[in-house]
């Protein structure tokens, strides 16, 4: 769904423009006044897994996991754990395949300022890729700032209105 034309959030009601104290908050002609409450930047993951599997070395990395490793009962990855065997258990498809991508999602919000009276948050969104071997899996270059989210509070239970693009990309992948 495009709520690029809309004034008012679909969920809550609220206008999604910083509202005046002084205007009344009901008004349509000043509900589309003024800077965004809220902004978010959202960086395509499709294109950046696109170049990822096109390059001959990062894509026999990112079957590392499947293919490289060592099985000797000791955890030195996600892929000796129990959930990650309990999620190929559970999805036969998706562990068959060693393309399959998983993924962890980080965010924490910080203010960007240092000062602990402006009100405002900025909530990276960062994604990193578990298929890759340890030595690589936290790397600078394989860690995606997937998206920023920026505003005068932070996103609380309403994050998955802002994982929403995210989402979608994951699901057309």
């Amino acid at each position: 769904m495009n709520f690029e034309e809309m004034s008012k959030c679909p969920g809550c009601g609220v206008s999604q423009y910083k509202v005046k104290d002084d205007e009344e908050c009901s008004s349509d002609e000043n509900s589309n006044k003024g800077p965004p409450a809220k902004v978010l930047w959202y960086l395509s993951i499709v294109p950046r897994f696109k170049h990822l599997f096109a390059n001959g070395d990062d894509a026999k990395d990112l079957t590392w996991h499947a293919n490289g490793r060592n099985c000797d009962g000791m955890v030195r990855h996600p892929n000796d754990c129990s959930q990650w065997k309990k999620i190929d258990r559970l999805f036969l498809d998706f562990g068959k395949e060693a393309r399959n991508l998983r993924l962890g999602l980080a965010s924490d919000g910080m203010n960007p300022y240092g000062n602990l009276s402006t009100q405002h948050s900025s909530w990276p969104v960062l994604l990193v890729i578990y298929n890759l071997p340890p030595w690589l899996c936290m790397k600078l270059k394989y860690m995606m700032l997937s998206m920023m989210i920026s505003g005068p509070r932070q996103t609380g239970n309403d994050i998955d209105v802002y994982l929403s693009p995210l989402i979608e990309d994951l699901t057309k992948l």
